[in-house]
C-alpha cells in the first residue's frame, strides 16, 4: 500500500483538518483556564480563600477543572462520532478495497 498517496489524499487531509480544527483550539483553552487556575492558587491566595455556597473559590474552581475535562471528553465523542468516525469509514473501506491485508485472503 502507498501510504504517503493515502496521506496526500483529499479525504484523509479532511480527516486531519477536521481534527486538528476541533482539537488544538479546545486544547490550548483548557491550558490557558488550567495555567490559570494554577496561577491563581500560586499568586492569589485571598481571593481563592474567599467563601462561596461553603466552599472557598479555589475548592469550587478546582471541581470546575474535573467538570471541564469531562464536559471536553464528552463533547470530543460526540464530534467524534459524528464528523470523524463517517469519514474514516469510508475512508477505511476504499483502503481495504483497494488493497488486502498482508497475509490475508480476499
Amino acid at each position: 500500500m502507498d501510504y504517503e498517496a493515502v496521506q496526500s489524499g483529499r479525504e484523509f487531509l479532511e480527516l486531519k483538518q477536521r481534527f486538528r480544527r476541533f482539537v488544538f483550539p479546545l486544547t490550548a483553552a483548557f491550558m490557558l483556564w488550567f495555567l490559570g487556575f494554577v496561577l491563581l492558587g500560586a499568586y492569589a491566595h485571598e481571593f481563592m480563600a474567599t467563601p462561596l455556597m461553603g466552599l472557598n473559590v479555589g475548592m469550587w474552581l478546582g471541581l470546575l477543572q474535573f467538570v471541564s475535562t469531562f464536559a471536553i471528553t464528552m463533547w470530543y465523542v460526540s464530534f467524534a462520532n459524528k464528523r470523524l468516525d463517517p469519514l474514516t469509514a469510508e475512508l477505511r473501506a476504499e483502503l481495504e478495497a483497494r488493497e488486502p491485508a498482508q497475509g490475508g485472503e480476499q
